[in-house]
């Protein structure tokens, strides 16, 4: 679980303030962060198909804002998934 601390680094990084919690690269990042932190679970619990649904359901979330940033600006988008360590 991504504690208290490491969301409002990740706000601040790429949201340019602490209270910038609703821009698009903002949640993605934080969906990034939830995601990386779930593969650790399913290595040491690989039978809980409930909560590889639910990451699934966490990583088309992120494709969707990803392609809403690529299609709004698309210098954001690929310095964005450079920060992020993305493949795209």
């Amino acid at each position: 679980m991504v504690s208290k601390e490491q969301k409002a680094e990740i706000v601040s990084k790429f949201g340019g303030n602490t209270a910038n919690t609703g821009d698009s690269a903002v949640q993605v990042a934080l969906l990034t962060a939830r995601i990386n932190d779930l593969q650790n679970h399913f290595k040491a619990n690989p039978k809980d198909h409930a909560g590889k649904r639910g990451l699934l359901k966490l990583v088309g979330q992120r494709r969707r804002l990803l392609k809403y940033i690529k299609n709004r600006n698309i210098n954001e988008y690929r310095d964005l998934i450079a920060k992020l360590g993305l493949r795209k």
